[in-house]
């Protein structure tokens, strides 16, 4: 740093520069007045001094902004950002599943809802085409009708107008030909998947009297299938194979009873289950309604019947239960914006700070201060054109700045 001691040279140079401020500021002009009071070997260039903030703020140049970048991040849906979920049957609400929102979902938490840390994870639900699986109007006046009514919001949500039914794989040939006229929807929470759930990341392991079965989709093996409401793939048994190098595999296509396991929506953050193939190949009492009962519901069973707590919706979440399993991830385009904030030898080698100096005429409080301080940068604050403060970013550890240094610090802002 080049310090100017003679008294007289520095009169003359704060005079030039009166008159410099006077007669209208520029840059030549000051490297000009400086140099002329500074020493061989000290004097600065043109370039070098255009460079140099004068203050404590800095704007940016055209080359220290990258806007306009859009990264994809794939994270786990469940709270915490786990791609795994273990659940246990008995995290549900009594309340929801007696009120009349539990004949048409139930949902399912992270933890038992007396614990502040529970929150809702995925909802289970129970649609029928015609009904089945709640009382009709006749049995009951009261009755809503939720099995048909939650098939035709998901036939309304999911499908074109001119198709009737859902439609899985038939036999072990992958084609769609076996009309789904009822379905187990599990419908992820919105704020679990936010954008869409992530295919080929997705694998469900369910648990029952006749066996186990991993359920993932076809994404992998099949060309991608775009619908009205975004992407649609088949689920079949398989495995994903998470830590090899192998690719996921595919057991079989259907169930023992040559009907598709269901229909996987990752857009929508929708999974359609197959009640007959579940019932065929984990648990019988995953199978369809086959009527209206007056006071059984299918999604919670709630009548005092054989149905009580060992069919539909409850004897599913028992199998997720069972398997303990559910993975699945989400995926994200993230807006980015990087900004690189360069502090060159000459520039922030000195505080603010109250205690950095002394005396009623602010002497260094170290003298060495003058010719050698050294400051640590912790925070960098991002400002706009009213110098109001937009956003910080601190260090993961202080940063030595001097005249023998200089800093380039990169500030990655995501949304």
């Amino acid at each position: 740093m080049a310090i100017i001691r003679n008294n007289t040279v520095l009169t003359n140079l704060q005079t030039e520069l009166s008159n410099a401020i006077a007669n209208g500021l520029n840059t030549t002009t000051i490297v000009n007045i400086l140099n002329g009071a500074l020493g061989a070997g000290e004097q600065i260039g043109q370039t070098a001094f255009n460079t140099i903030t004068e203050g404590v703020y800095k704007k940016f140049g055209v080359g220290d902004q990258v806007l306009n970048r859009t990264e994809i991040i794939t994270t786990g849906i469940w709270s915490g950002d786990t791609g795994s979920l273990s659940v246990n049957a008995t995290y549900t609400s009594s309340a929801q599943i007696g009120n009349i929102s539990g004949k048409y979902y139930i949902d399912v938490y992270n933890a038992a809802t007396s614990s502040d840390s529970a929150e809702v994870q995925f909802s289970i639900a129970y649609g029928d085409y015609n009904g089945y699986g709640a009382p009709t109007l006749t049995q009951d006046d009261s009755s809503t009708q939720p099995t048909k009514a939650t098939y035709s919001q998901y036939k309304n949500l999911l499908l074109s107008p001119t198709d009737a039914y859902f439609s899985v794989y038939t036999s072990s040939t992958s084609t769609n030909t076996h009309n789904l006229t009822n379905f187990y929807a599990i419908n992820v929470n919105r704020a679990r998947y936010k954008e869409r759930l992530d295919p080929g990341n997705i694998a469900i392991k369910l648990v029952g009297s006749l066996g186990t079965v991993t359920l993932i989709d076809d994404s992998g093996g099949t060309d991608e299938n775009v619908t009205t409401s975004g992407r649609v793939y088949n689920l079949v048994s398989g495995s994903l194979n998470i830590g090899s190098a192998l690719t996921a595999s595919i057991n079989t296509y259907t169930s023992s009873n040559e009907q598709g396991w269901g229909l996987f929506y990752p857009d929508m953050g929708i999974i359609l289950l197959n009640p007959a193939a579940l019932a065929a190949k984990v648990n019988p009492n995953l199978s369809a309604a086959s009527s209206s009962i007056t006071g059984v519901y299918h999604n919670n069973s709630t009548s005092a019947s054989v149905r009580v707590g060992t069919s539909g919706s409850i004897a599913l979440l028992s199998a997720f239960a069972s398997g303990s399993d559910f993975q699945v991830r989400r995926t994200e385009n993230v807006s980015t914006a990087h900004y690189f904030i360069r502090a060159n030898n000459r520039e922030f080698n000195f505080s603010n700070n109250p205690t950095f100096v002394t005396g009623s005429a602010g002497q260094f409080t170290w003298p060495v201060f003058e010719s050698n301080p050294k400051v640590f940068i912790t925070t960098v604050g991002l400002y706009n054109d009213a110098n109001e403060l937009l956003a910080v970013a601190k260090t993961s550890k202080p940063i030595e700045k001097s005249f023998d240094k200089e800093v380039a610090i990169k500030v990655k802002l995501d949304f």
